[in-house]
């Protein structure tokens, strides 16, 4: 084989190599020892690591959006946005959990508390930084990162504690009674309910770091309803809940629009964990 030929096989094999290690698809984080994902078939994570990445990087264990009825980490919605914070050094850990009808609260909590314990456990093995792991997700997903937050005992079931994560960022996500929860037992859709089942029930005084994000045209109230989740968490002295409100965005396009820095969404969650 002519040397020219070699070399360029070579450098192939790297770049292959390389790209490859860049992205873990289908982990399995169940635990078996873990009574509250016992046969869960839906909980797998897809692993994007930064492609430029400096020792110790954050990780973002981020849930899709879908209203707990539908959704996957494979939707072009999910990878993009993961891509887009990968290339700016944040690795993401895109998470499937378990949903309606089969699965009904609070399965997908126990998916999600399984998940950030899987992460946490393993992202030095890749780089990152286990104490640099933040909670995040879209729409639905920015609910059961908000209820994770704000009902502990979810993250106890993974053996976890609110000091072993590093902060919150829901997109987007219902601070009341989620609407299919509420469907499920017989109520409309708009009929707002706030019980244990919503962030808001559980406001107090929240220490741990919390980005909360809505768009300035939002589904109906989801703006309004985080900026009452935002005020009554600072009305309970809670100094570390900031509020960003991305304008000249809806639902989708708060995520589907975030593909650069230049982004509000991409910046402020840069600021937010300390990411260049």
């Amino acid at each position: 084989m002519p040397s020219k030929i070699k070399i360029f096989f070579l450098l192939s094999l790297i770049v292959s190599t390389s790209a490859f290690t860049q992205e873990k698809k289908d982990v399995d984080f169940l635990d078996k020892k873990n009574k509250f994902t016992e046969g869960c078939q839906r909980c797998q994570l897809d692993l994007y690591l930064p492609k430029k990445a400096t020792k110790s990087f954050p990780t973002l264990v981020w849930f899709h959006g879908g209203g707990l009825k539908r959704g996957d980490k494979s939707k072009e919605i999910t990878v993009d946005f993961a891509e887009s914070l990968q290339k700016v050094g944040v690795a993401v850990a895109a998470v499937n959990y378990r949903l309606y009808p089969d699965d009904p609260y609070p399965s997908f909590m126990y998916d999600g508390a399984a998940a950030t314990r899987w992460v946490i456990d393993s992202i030095s093995s890749y780089g990152g930084d286990p104490q640099r792991i933040y909670i995040g997700g879209h729409s639905a997903g920015g609910y059961i990162a908000l209820m994770l937050a704000m009902d502990e005992n979810y993250l106890k079931t993974a053996g976890l504690g609110l000091a072993d994560i590093a902060g919150f960022i829901p997109v987007s996500g219902q601070t009341v009674t989620h609407s299919t929860l509420r469907q499920v037992r017989g109520y409309a859709a708009n009929q707002i309910i706030v019980d244990r089942n919503a962030p808001l029930f559980h406001a107090r005084k929240f220490e741990t770091p919390m980005m909360l994000v809505a768009a300035d045209n939002d589904s109906p109230n989801r703006l309004q309803e985080n900026q009452l989740f935002y005020s009554a968490l600072k009305n309970q002295k809670s100094e570390n809940v900031s509020l960003l409100v991305v304008k000249h965005r809806r639902h989708n396009s708060i995520i589907t629009s975030a593909t650069n820095k230049k982004d509000p969404l991409i910046k402020g969650i840069l600021d937010f964990v300390g990411s260049k």
